[in-house]
């Protein structure tokens, strides 16, 4: 475990910086928590939860529990120091109560609180606070327990002492504003993946992760890994075929900066470098990713030349071939983070990149040289990347030669939309020319393009670029996005912001969809990170009685439906999917009830199993209209695990397959086959 600080240290009110208030927070709660969807809904918890992750990292806890309780409420503990409880001299008010309702207001500012911290500028658990209906604050120091109630952000009380402790930490329990949050309810998995990883980061940490909510089965796991970012790069491989049994691991502090490096080969084709500083993931990189990929090229190469093994005629070898196969974590701890953007997705200190490069190239270069059979693995497996890449340079030129898509025509079978502002313009790839048909005639032309798919695109998870570039439906993607594709990928040439996919709510839809998002993943993953991927959702049926007819896009939704009609949803079952007689006699008697001045009785429900069952009508009211359509964003928020899902369900081995499909089979409802 690691060791608590057991010396008081100067961490008191006068540690609190306060900048501003908090009324901005309930206002605009996405600028402050990213959006008051499921992914704001759990950054409640990650800044909670980083609060005490900030003490371990400064060494005073190394144990953090966060339990889901009942009533939609969240209870975050750790055996820090506890928040300080006496009066701030700036602000009156006691030093628990200045950072629970005082934006900006924290031991992070230079105060003496914290040399290094992950939260969010000392803003979260003022966010929190001011977006939770309900939030009790306890704190166990110097002998006593305190304790303060607020409700949506306001003290009911002043703080008082309500016991004696032999304990020392901080207790934070919150129920998120339902006002606020389009959802509430907290996802299992998705707050186990991000603790987990909290755990790898912090090595010596335990958190528990406990579920004690009624309406779900009581869980509780605890990670702790003594062996941090290098077990953490090992559970990565536990389904991959490693190049060398070490992991490689370097771990040194410099100016008060502490680098953490840890990298394995795997003998695939994709890279996976993960950056993180303050443990805080960064999407978009950094300095510190910089200096990782400047010092392992250029090891490489110098290892491979003092060898002999690069021959003074060869190429020296590439980024590209260095980081084929390869997995990495990189991990800053940094007193002054300096991040771009408010979601933090890149580092922007200058001086990591020299502290990452030095450290890291030393460390990896006696490494190398102590160990000669894991040394022969990896530059064996740069020197197969880099025979690949020459070998296929002649087959890509075509594709991939500077300038090349620039002057290629537009594929025949694209229908582009009017407008050539990019920020405007949606592409929809669209499974088969029947449903390329209808969605064509159906479009907005002003800013709609329909890219028509012929069959299954080919599966890239296991195939390198030249033969990914001689199939023509991803041939014709690549063209119509204008982006290009491998060393040439240039992202300020994309035509369209939006790129919607479009198929069948089928397993064939399903298995075409998963298909074009590997596409998406392994080759244009900034597509992703920035937002442009949508997956559209066309309606499951059509509920008609007399003229007046309604889509439901869920089960759920079609019952609701047949009711509003004032239907028998047993009844209503018989009369799904109405064949052409159906309908004729429908239309028939419709007629006949209108001579009569009836209101039609009967129900017809019709299941939609594929997009060329709508016409270009129906597909524009229901899958197109911005309006009126759904579109589900694709994200990722774990890269790691993204990575290993694809890997998974994609890659060659059938076994894996096979026990993710035996494992959650019980868990499909509704399968369409």
């Amino acid at each position: 475990m690691t060791e608590k600080k057991n010396k008081k240290s100067e961490y008191g009110a006068d540690s609190i910086t306060v900048l501003e208030g908090l009324d901005p927070v309930r206002k605009r709660p996405g600028m402050y928590i990213g959006s008051t969807s499921s992914t704001g809904l759990h950054h409640l918890i990650w800044e909670v939860a980083d609060n005490s992750i900030d003490e371990a990292m400064a060494g005073y806890a190394d144990e953090i529990s966060v339990t889901l309780l009942n009533n939609g409420m969240v209870k975050v503990e750790d055996n820090g120091r506890g928040i300080p409880v006496e009066k701030h001299k700036v602000t009156g008010l006691s030093a628990l109560e200045t950072v629970l309702t005082k934006l900006h207001a924290g031991g992070k500012f230079g105060g003496g609180g914290y040399k290094v911290s992950g939260g969010l500028h000392g803003v979260g658990v003022s966010v929190v606070n001011a977006l939770s209906e309900y939030l009790r604050a306890e704190v166990h120091r110097d002998g006593k327990v305190w304790m303060q109630e607020y409700k949506i952000g306001k003290p009911q009380k002043n703080i008082k002492q309500i016991g004696t402790t032999k304990k020392t930490g901080t207790i934070i329990i919150f129920k998120p504003d339902t006002t606020i949050f389009t959802e509430t309810e907290f996802n299992w998995g998705k707050i186990l993946d991000r603790l987990r990883q909290q755990a790898y980061l912090t090595k010596g940490i335990t958190i528990n992760v406990i579920d004690e909510r009624k309406d779900h089965s009581p869980k509780k796991y605890r990670f702790y890994f003594e062996g941090g970012i290098k077990s953490y790069v090992k559970s990565m491989h536990r389904q991959k075929n490693v190049k060398h049994d070490t992991v490689f691991y370097v771990e040194k502090e410099i100016e008060n900066c502490k680098i953490e490096v840890a990298l394995q080969y795997n003998d695939e084709y994709n890279e996976i470098s993960l950056p993180f500083a303050n443990n805080i993931y960064n999407v978009d990189g950094g300095t510190h990713l910089i200096g990782f990929k400047t010092a392992l090229t250029r090891t490489l190469n110098s290892y491979a030349r003092n060898k002999n093994i690069l021959k003074e005629k060869d190429e020296n070898l590439t980024g590209d071939d260095v980081r084929e196969g390869l997995t990495a974590i990189i991990s800053v701890k940094l007193p002054n983070p300096q991040f771009e953007g408010q979601t933090k997705g890149k580092l922007g200190n200058a001086e990591i990149k020299t502290y990452v490069e030095q450290i890291f190239g030393e460390a990896f270069s006696t490494f190398l040289e102590e160990n000669p059979k894991e040394a022969e693995s990896i530059i064996g497996k740069c020197f197969l990347s880099a025979q690949a890449r020459l070998a296929a340079r002649t087959a890509r030129a075509s594709i991939l030669r500077k300038g090349a898509l620039e002057g290629m025509t537009l594929p025949g079978k694209l229908a582009d939309c009017s407008s050539n502002k990019a920020e405007q313009c949606e592409l929809y790839i669209v499974e088969g020319d029947s449903a390329g048909g209808s969605a064509k005639q159906g479009r907005d032309r002003r800013f709609q393009a329909i890219l028509p798919l012929r069959g299954k695109i080919l599966n890239v998870e296991r195939a390198r670029l030249d033969k990914m570039l001689s199939n023509n439906e991803i041939k014709n993607l690549v063209i119509a996005m204008g982006t290009n594709i491998g060393e040439q990928l240039d992202m300020e040439k994309l035509r369209y912001h939006r790129i919607i996919i479009m198929t069948d709510a089928d397993v064939d839809g399903s298995h075409i969809r998963t298909l074009l998002l590997t596409l998406f993943f392994r080759y244009f993953n900034p597509l992703i990170t920035n937002g442009y991927i949508y997956i559209a959702q066309p309606p499951l049926y059509q509920i008609k009685k007399g003229n007046n007819a309604k889509y439901a896009y869920t089960e759920e939704e079609k019952l609701n439906i047949i009711k509003e009609f004032g239907g028998d949803t047993e009844e209503a079952e018989i009369t799904q999917d109405p064949t052409a007689e159906e309908i004729e006699n429908q239309e028939e008697d419709e007629k006949n009830d209108k001579k009569k001045d009836k209101k039609p009785n009967k129900l017809f429900i019709q299941r939609y199993k594929g997009l060329g069952e709508m016409n270009p009508q129906q597909l524009w009211e229901t899958t197109m209209d911005p309006a009126t359509r759904i579109v589900k964003q694709v994200t990722i928020e774990d890269a790691a695990y993204a990575d290993k899902i694809f890997d998974m369900l994609m890659g060659d081995d059938v076994s894996k397959r096979k026990h993710f499909i035996q494992t959650h089979a019980k868990n499909v409802s509704n399968l369409d086959i």
